[in-house]
Parts: structure tokens; sequence; C-alpha cells
């Protein structure tokens, strides 16, 4: 059996699609479904049970079995980068976290977890080193902070532990969760209603829409994930993104492109992002490399037109052809 905690999340269900289709394992989702919506996303996917994220906790901290595990798969967090509760986040994103390491470590279990891009904040490195992680904010070093606890038990870890700094992630099943959802999705639903993207104006020195990230195609999470089940000697922090920077404006235009036609509409960058907004991200894939990771991953284009392709199929968007 395989655990994913998130599971009923973007990234986590996903994780969970590909497995269905990959591997003949059961799959425990643990998350939290006080959100009944949220159940939408499951219904398409198999899965042998379900736990909340507080019952499986207290169960992992009371030491206790769920059978023969293969690995556990751990998404579930809060991703909310505007999140200044320190508490709730480091409640969340770290103890749960450093719970789980211990009771996989002791078991000797496999554990994949999320981290993000967001410990690099300030910088404009992005190699997995400390001279080069500078949270903007509390939930990026929540995810640095595990990320710190992780480099110091691996030389003694008796199972894989592999954390994954996820850069901008955008695909299938991201609609929940509101403003933290991709400018792709965002974009897609701004040209549908009003035929216009919304972008930023300039700031930090980049022109209009010229702000640029990293971003990857969740299905490129997945394959990744995928590798490093398949490669239990592997452990390690390691960034996973394209390796490319694209603009804000690149990501509109192929949105526009799938459409078939739209605007662009700069917008005034807003005052609570000042001093805590990377404007620019791409991730340094060495290490991933290195480790034995050849695959390539997909450009904007051709992820964005996956991804509204995919959307398009399940019936939730149509092409608005202006």
């Amino acid at each position: 059996m395989i655990i994913v905690t998130g599971g009923a999340g973007f990234i986590g269900s996903n994780i969970v699609g590909y497995l269905n289709a990959h591997t003949s394992e059961d799959i425990l989702v643990v998350d939290d479904l006080t959100d009944g919506t949220k159940y939408r996303i499951l219904v398409d996917l198999s899965i042998c049970d379900y736990l909340h994220k507080d019952d499986f906790l207290a169960r992992v901290q009371r030491n206790e079995s769920f059978g023969q595990l293969r690995a556990v798969i751990h998404q579930g967090a809060c991703s909310e980068t505007t999140e200044w509760d320190g508490k709730y986040m480091m409640d969340i994103n770290y103890n749960y976290s450093c719970a789980l390491l211990e009771y996989c470590q002791r078991h000797q279990i496999p554990l994949i977890y999320a981290s993000s891009a967001a410990v690099y904040g300030g910088s404009d490195t992005f190699t997995e080193h400390p001279d080069f992680e500078r949270p903007l904010n509390v939930y990026g070093y929540s995810k640095l902070l595990f990320d710190q606890r992780v480099r110091r038990d691996l030389a003694s870890a008796s199972a894989q532990v592999a954390g994954l700094r996820y850069f901008n992630v955008y695909g299938p099943n991201e609609q929940h969760k509101g403003s933290m959802a991709s400018v792709a999705y965002h974009f897609s639903n701004q040209l549908i209603d009003g035929g216009v993207c919304r972008l930023f104006e300039g700031h930090d020195g980049y022109r209009s829409g010229e702000q640029q990230r990293d971003f990857v195609y969740v299905e490129d999470i997945c394959n990744v994930v995928g590798w490093l089940l398949g490669s239990p000697q592997t452990s390690g922090v390691f960034n996973v993104g394209t390796g490319r920077s694209q603009t804000f404006n690149e990501v509109a235009q192929a949105v526009i492109g799938w459409h078939g036609g739209g605007q662009v509409q700069y917008i005034p960058f807003p005052d609570h992002l000042v001093g805590s907004y990377q404007s620019f991200t791409r991730a340094d894939l060495t290490l991933l490399r290195q480790a034995g990771f050849d695959v390539e991953f997909a450009d904007v284009e051709t992820g964005t037109r996956a991804y509204l392709d995919r959307l398009a199929a399940s019936g939730q968007i149509s092409p608005t052809s202006r």
C-alpha cells in the first residue's frame, strides 16, 4: 500500500491518478474534507481508504501499523503563501512532517515529501544550498526548516527520504485553491469571463508582465515521484522545475492561443505583495540530473495546451474563440 497525504489536493490527486495508471498498489488518501466540495477530486480516482489528517497523525504518533507500506508520499500542507499565522503554519507544515519522518524512519518506510521553491525567496540563485535559501514568508520558512531537519538526518537514515522543491506548478485539479491556483488557470477563467488576461504591471525592475517564473506542469511532477518510487536508493532535497524561466506574458499568450483570441490587461502591482513576491525563479536541476532523472520537462506552451485540453475533455471549459 502507498499512503498519499493531501491526496484530495492539487498535486496529491494528480499523484494518485498517476499511481492508478502505473501501479497495482492500494492507495490510502489522507486529507481534510471539511470543505465537502473537495470530494469531487476523488470521485474518478481509485483508492482503498481515506483518513482525516488529524486521525492519521494520531495513529502515527501512537506508532500504529498501517500494514505493508511501500511508501508515504507526503503532499499535505498549508500552501497559502499569504498566511501569516506562524503557529498554524509550523504545526501543519513542520511539526506534522517531523512526526511522519520519525515514523517512516522507525519502520524503514520511504518518504517522498513536498518542499517548495519558496525556500529561496529573495535569492536570485536557485540551487539546493543554504547560501541561497532566503524565504520571504513563514510558509517558505516552514518548508525550509523541515528540509534542514531532513538534511541533518540523512546520514543516519534507515530508509529513503526525498524532498521535492516544487517551483510554479500548474495543471488539473487546482480549482479549489482559489487565489493560490496557477496563473494559467486564472488567465483561462479571466479570458472566458471578460476576454482579457490580467497581469501585473512592472515591478522589481521588470517590465509589465515580464516577471519570470519556472512554470512546471503537474504531470512532470508525477513523473519525478514515480521515478523516486523506483529508485529507493535516492535520497536528498531536489529542485523540481523545468530548468527554464518564462514570463507571465508567455503564459498569457499560450492561454490566448488555445482559446483562439483575447487580450492582455496590466493592473497595478498589489501593495500587500511588495517585499514578499518572487519576480524571478529558475530551478537549478543539477542535483536531480546527477541523481539519474533525465526526462525533459514540458515548456509553458506545451504544458498549457495539455492542461487546457484536459479541462476541455472533462467539460470544464471550452475555447472562447474570441
